[in-house]
C-alpha cells in the first residue's frame, strides 16, 4: 500500500484535498491522518509546538502511516509537517513506490484568505506563537512526486492529479 503525505502551510488544501482523494480511492481501505485530528489526541499528548516536538509529531504520524500500510490500508496524511527533515525521516520509513510526497505550494496571501479558523490573523497580532508561516518558518520539500498550487488548480484537479500519482506508483509494485 502507499502513504499520500500532504504538506503545506496552513489553509493550503491539505484536509480538504485529503478527504476527497480518499473517496476517490475507494475501493481501496484509506485511512486519513488529519494534523489538527492527531493534534487532538493522544498520539501527541504532551507535544508542544516547538521544532523538536514539531518533528516528533511528524515522525509519529509517519510511524503510523507505515503501520496502516504495512497492514494494506492506504494511508493519507495531512499535516503542516514544516521540518524538511523530519518528513525525509519519514519518507525512508517506507519503500520505494510506497511513499507519494506532495507539496501544496500555495501563495501565503491565498493561505491568508481561506483562514478557515481565524489562526493566521490570530498569529498575525501575537494571540498564536510558533504559527507556520508567519513567525515559523516552513521548510519546503527538496524533490516532492507533486507539487500543487490550490490557488491556481481546483480541487478535482488536485485530486485526479494525486490520483494517477497513485496509480503510477502502483503499476511499480
Amino acid at each position: 500500500m502507499i502513504c499520500v503525505f500532504l504538506t503545506g502551510l496552513p489553509c493550503s488544501g491539505k484536509t480538504t484535498i485529503a478527504n476527497e482523494l480518499q473517496k476517490r480511492l475507494q475501493p481501496r481501505t484509506v485511512q486519513v491522518l488529519d494534523g489538527d485530528d492527531v493534534r487532538n489526541n493522544p498520539i501527541s499528548l504532551g507535544l508542544s509546538f516547538d521544532h523538536g516536538d514539531r518533528s516528533n509529531n511528524i515522525c509519529r504520524v509517519g510511524y503510523i502511516a507505515k503501520m496502516l500500510t504495512d497492514n494494506k490500508v492506504y494511508a493519507i496524511c495531512a499535516l503542516v509537517s514544516p521540518i524538511a527533515e523530519a518528513r525525509d525521516k519519514v519518507r525512508n520509513y517506507f519503500g520505494p513506490n510506497k511513499f507519494i510526497e506532495v507539496h501544496l505550494n500555495t501563495p501565503v496571501d491565498v493561505c491568508k484568505g481561506r483562514n478557515v479558523k481565524g489562526m493566521w490573523r490570530k498569529a498575525e497580532l501575537g494571540e498564536i506563537k510558533g504559527f507556520t508561516g508567519v513567525d515559523d518558518n516552513y521548510e519546503e520539500p527538496n524533490n516532492p512526486e507533486l507539487t500543487l498550487d490550490t490557488s491556481e488548480l481546483d480541487l478535482n484537479e488536485c485530486v485526479r492529479q494525486i490520483y494517477f500519482k497513485v496509480r503510477e506508483f502502483e503499476s511499480k509494485r
